[in-house]
């Protein structure tokens, strides 16, 4: 805990390596690593540490599958969870016929894990493992435009939570933690999560910062030079948004900036945001295509995402964002995407 709060602010990946160098040390597993889900739910270890000749899985990627909605609540819950050995016998616990309701094991440390899960791990060469749950306050990575609105609501009502990770241990013979060591493991999760917290605050407040004083300078522009000033001087309102390209629509005409469409292909755009947005004050997607724009396959991967936001009737501001393209490196089997998934099998 002492290694954590030494550290300085503003390198979250420190902090995931330090957290999983420690919990390596302190609970002797052959490797220790950081999952951290992303906005899809699916994970990455982004950190790790093993002993020789383990296979590495920094980098790799698993589908939300591999820890379904399901198990992530449980781990919302049960913040610790080990398993011994993936190879032992489930014991059967049988309840009074008298009771109204089934008994859940939800809660216990007890539980059998479920046989899927075994499989998982055996195919991994995996025997034991122990898995700690990270839980930050909800929204705390959320993007700088509702950091404001957030810190109000947070003042108003409790902090929710939400599940950004896990720190996971595996061994490849069997292996018991008593409870004093997973105990402390769940705090140090605690203190983790804190500093976790702390760093995108931080970083909230860094974009907040940055955007309200670009805000500030472009209405001095509007004040100054009308809308033209915005995008003929510096800053602009490229300086705004994180974007690669950016438009001004005023007195019917186009002043662009960076990677845009073509001006015809803006026209069209205003087109159909008028058909089908006009009743709102503009509109923001990740993708034209899945936004239904018609000509959206003819902008190839130049432009994908758009925000546009409208300044009168007739005049609107654009930003645009080409398609992003990454690699990948994704665990588990390989297998045929035409293969139907087998429920008895994984």
């Amino acid at each position: 805990i002492a290694r954590l709060q030494a550290l300085p602010n503003g390198n979250l990946q420190k902090l995931v390596d330090t957290v999983v160098q420690e919990v390596f040390e302190l609970t002797g597993y052959d490797r220790a690593m950081a999952y951290k889900f992303h906005d899809d739910d699916h994970g990455e270890v982004i950190s790790e540490i093993t002993k020789p000749g383990l296979e590495p899985y920094l980098g790799l990627h698993y589908p939300a599958t591999d820890i379904p909605q399901a198990a992530r609540f449980l781990f919302m819950k049960n913040k610790v969870r080990m398993i011994c050995d993936c190879h032992a016998k489930p014991v059967k616990v049988y309840q009074d016929g008298k009771l109204a309701l089934d008994l859940t094991l939800c809660g216990s440390t007890l539980r059998a894990p479920h046989s899927c899960h075994l499989q998982y791990m055996e195919n991994m060469d995996s025997i034991a493992s122990l898995v700690m749950a990270v839980v930050i306050n909800e929204g705390e990575d959320e993007d700088d435009s509702s950091a404001v609105e957030h810190q109000q609501q947070q003042q108003q009502q409790p902090k929710r939570k939400r599940l950004w990770g896990l720190v996971v241990c595996h061994n490849t013979t069997p292996r018991f933690v008593p409870f004093p060591l997973r105990y402390a493991c769940e705090f140090l999760m605690q203190v983790f999560a804190i500093h976790v917290n702390k760093e995108f605050e931080l970083e909230n407040q860094i974009q907040e910062k940055n955007i309200l004083r670009t805000q500030t300078l472009l209405c001095d522009m509007l004040m100054r030079d009308a809308p033209l000033g915005i995008v003929t001087q510096s800053p602009n309102i490229m300086d705004l948004v994180k974007c690669d390209g950016a438009a001004l629509l005023y007195n019917n005409k186009f002043w662009r900036l960076g990677l845009t469409p073509t001006e015809a292909q803006m026209r069209d755009i205003v087109v159909w945001l008028a058909e089908y947005h006009m009743d709102s004050t503009g509109l923001s997607t990740d993708s034209l295509y899945d936004a239904g724009f018609p000509g959206a396959l003819a902008l190839c991967d130049a432009v994908c995402g758009m925000a546009a936001v409208r300044i009168t009737s007739k005049d609107m501001l654009f930003w645009f964002r080409t398609h992003t393209a990454a690699e990948v490196r994704w665990g588990g089997a390989k297998h045929d995407p035409s293969d139907k998934d087998d429920g008895r099998r994984m």
